[in-house]
């Protein structure tokens, strides 16, 4: 008996990278899955979800593919009732899919913004709407969400990006507010891998060349064994949490809190607070600086 055996899971974006590889390990741990992706292959032209279905049976697994946008409301819902048509029930969405657009803030277009933020976050939301309900009645779920550490630390470039997974984040929060008395949990990973998404990142500065060449290091497939973790039974008291796996090594990540506070009886003003507040805070300042700086080691 698999770890999720008999679980219905929907993975978004599991035509190939990290979303494959989720759905090929759900399957292998026992599960149901609802493969979603809307890419093609560019020789054949056969849907890429259709390939992983064909693959997970070709292993003993069950799936079926689901070929709809994550973008729009109905066709989330469709991702949805794919799996309930097929299979009965769901009891997990794996919100991966993703796309970028990377570009300086200072010359990024609405249509890049509108973009990564339709297919990271709104999509992720229409794909938690759609199975909140079905999750709610019978009591159980969980949400599997793919956040960035461009979000979470900051990265050079990626403004949309960055907003979308660090929104992510407080969407999983509050679905794990809302939905914690129906058994329902709500959690992140930020994934380290090379995959065609990553492989569109700039690498023009010795910096960003730097950071894609520790990348292609880092197998997408690493990432799943949490992720089939945290869509488990094994994982009931986890939720509203974020992680981070990195070839080898898994990370828990921190969480907005305050760290500091000044009472002045009488109310601040500009001047008091550039004379008293801000200096008494500097100290604990965080550095401006992007990801990449803080794992500075190579992938082990």
């Amino acid at each position: 008996m698999g770890i999720v055996q008999d679980k219905v899971v929907v993975v978004t974006g599991a035509g190939a990278g990290i979303g494959r590889d989720f759905a090929k390990a759900f399957a292998a741990h026992g599960a149901k899955v609802v493969v979603n992706d809307l890419a093609r292959d560019k020789e054949s032209g056969k849907p890429l979800a259709d390939a992983v279905v064909d693959e997970i049976k070709a292993a003993g697994g069950q799936a079926v593919s689901a070929i709809e946008s994550v973008a729009e409301w109905d066709s989330a819902h469709k991702i949805v009732q794919a799996a309930l048509d097929t299979f009965g029930r769901i009891d997990c969405i794996v919100n991966n899919a993703g796309i970028v657009r990377d570009r300086f803030i200072f010359n990024m277009s609405k249509e890049e913004w509108q973009a990564v933020v339709d297919v990271h976050l709104n999509g992720s939301f229409f794909m938690t709407r759609a199975a909140a309900p079905h999750f709610k009645s019978q009591e159980s779920g969980s949400y599997v969400h793919m956040t960035s550490t461009s979000g979470l630390i900051g990265n050079l470039g990626q403004g949309n990006y960055s907003a979308a997974k660090m929104g992510l984040v407080g969407l999983s929060k509050s679905i794990a507010l809302d939905m914690a008395k129906f058994n329902v949990r709500s959690n992140c990973i930020a994934p380290w891998a090379w995959t065609a998404m990553t492989a569109s990142i700039p690498a023009e500065t010795p910096e960003q060349k730097a950071r894609v060449e520790k990348l292609k290091k880092m197998e997408s497939a690493k990432i799943a064994p949490l992720a089939v973790y945290l869509a488990s039974d094994r994982a009931a008291k986890v939720s509203g949490q974020i992680f981070g796996v990195r070839a080898n090594e898994i990370y828990f990540f921190s969480q907005i809190r305050m760290m500091r506070s000044m009472h002045r009886g009488d109310g601040w003003t500009p001047q008091t607070i550039a004379d008293d507040a801000m200096p008494a805070f500097e100290a604990s300042f965080f550095d401006n600086v992007p990801s990449m700086k803080l794992t500075p080691w190579d992938p082990v």
